[in-house]
């Protein structure tokens, strides 16, 4: 008995030893999204980014109003950091079949954004209606998929599906983890 009560000790002193927090010396792999330092505009962001040392940003599309996406990513790699992606698009379910064609053209803009940006991918937040069917919700996604894929694939920008945790299924994304 006292043999495997050794090998529980010597077991748990693993596992707090492999818990424990330890610093972060390398943020090079790290990749930041703008929306998480909101108040920050975009220069503002990639200059502190940069001087911590992180590698990649996502940049949410808002923080490319009034500015031109290609000098913004120009500026973006002259610092050192990686465009891993543009977020958002998606939002693809509406009622009003103009408001599905109005996701759509806003989908297509955000392709064309990340390409100028630089960004390999645009991340969807595939979008819900409350009220309205997750089944067809989930078609209404895939037809916009659909619509906006070749616009995708002539600009070489892969398009990520964020599913969400099912709590927002009704309405911020029938895609669903």
């Amino acid at each position: 008995a006292s043999g495997s009560n050794n090998s529980v000790s010597a077991r748990r002193k693993q596992i707090t030893t492999w818990m424990k927090p330890s610093p972060i010396d390398d943020l090079s792999r790290l990749c930041v999204h703008t929306i998480t330092t909101k108040p920050w505009s975009i220069e503002e962001a990639m200059d502190k980014y940069a001087a911590a040392g992180v590698g990649g940003i996502t940049v949410w599309r808002q923080w490319l109003d009034g500015r031109n996406p290609e000098r913004i990513g120009d500026e973006l790699r002259a610092r050192g950091l990686a465009v891993v992606s543009l977020c958002r698009g998606g939002f693809f379910p509406a009622v009003a079949e103009t408001d599905r064609e109005a996701a759509i053209a806003d989908n297509r803009s955000a392709i064309r954004e990340a390409a100028a940006l630089g960004a390999p991918m645009v991340v969807l937040v595939c979008g819900a209606v409350p009220g309205q069917s997750l089944e067809d919700s989930r078609r209404q996604i895939s037809d916009g998929i659909a619509a906006v894929l070749p616009l995708a694939e002539e600009h070489g920008i892969r398009l990520a599906i964020e599913p969400l945790h099912p709590v927002y299924a009704d309405d911020r994304s029938a895609i669903n983890t």
